[in-house]
């Protein structure tokens, strides 16, 4: 993905866009439990193309008792319409969800690339309901934009 660090190429204004955050070890694939994960990365995603944001960090000292782990995650990816794991715990999927962020499971060591190109394929095509509510949501609340 060249579009990593920079621009978004040919993204159009006006467009459906999405903050999407997913969980890992080492930035590359999708490799880590929501309350484990020591990052997350997120991208923005828009029907004609991706831009690589950023690397959040989970604070030292966040992981002091289990809400605090779970806080401290949430607030990183509170802007992000959709978090990519492994696995997730219910109390955290419960919150995670209050805060209409929609957790997503997918196999151990897939590649952060591979899930933005099935993301991306699906939105091309004909996106199935509940990500095109999520993708209007996101355009109405500004959400992606902050």
């Amino acid at each position: 993905m060249g579009e990593q660090g920079g621009q978004c190429i040919t993204c159009r204004e006006g467009e459906g866009r999405m903050k999407v955050a997913f969980a890992t070890e080492d930035g590359v694939l999708v490799n880590a439990h929501f309350g484990q994960s020591p990052m997350f990365t997120v991208f923005e995603i828009r029907h004609s193309g991706v831009q690589f944001l950023e690397h959040r960090r989970i604070a030292l000292g966040s992981d002091e008792n289990e809400a605090g782990k779970i806080a401290s995650r949430i607030g990183l990816i509170e802007d992000c319409a959709l978090i990519f794991l492994v696995q997730i715990g219910a109390s955290a999927a419960a919150q995670v969800t209050k805060r209409t962020i929609m957790p997503v499971k997918v196999a151990f060591g897939s590649t952060i690339e591979e899930q933005i190109q099935r993301l991306q394929n699906m939105l091309a095509r004909n996106p199935p309901m509940w990500l095109a509510k999520i993708l209007h949501a996101e355009e109405g609340s500004g959400k992606a934009e902050s």
